[in-house]
């Protein structure tokens, strides 16, 4: 009986290990995929603006945490040029002009917003 069950069980883990081996690793890539992953992916190096938080700013200089607070306050976007009709100086319309292209818009993601809080989300240094 140990015998047979020693068969079996070493089959079941060359039948695991050949599979691994067979079978590209692509086949499970998708399986691992999750909102997370896709938001990343669709957002292609920029930050998001519907789906960050105030912290992603700290490299702009001039817009955290004011503006960047009053950014992430005033979403959802439908585009990165609707921070503009939200009530800014002409300083902070200066500043967002000047980093413009860092920024990009997709759908609210509530895996990408922990807590609901985009202003104070846990990280801390």
């Amino acid at each position: 009986m140990k015998r047979l069950v020693a068969w079996l069980m070493g089959g079941i883990v060359l039948f695991g290990l050949l599979c691994t081996l067979v079978l590209p690793p692509a086949a499970f890539a998708a399986d691992r995929r999750n909102i997370a992953d896709d938001k990343i992916a669709e957002r292609a190096g920029k930050i998001d603006l519907n789906n960050c938080s105030v912290r992603r700013f700290q490299d702009f200089p001039g817009m955290y945490p004011t503006l960047a607070g009053k950014i992430v306050l005033g979403g959802p976007y439908n585009s990165v040029d609707d921070v503009l009709k939200l009530d800014l100086t002409d300083r902070q319309k200066e500043l967002f002009q000047k980093y413009k292209d860092n920024f990009t818009v997709t759908a609210p993601e509530v895996a990408l917003n922990e807590g609901f809080d985009r202003i104070n989300d846990g990280q801390y240094r």
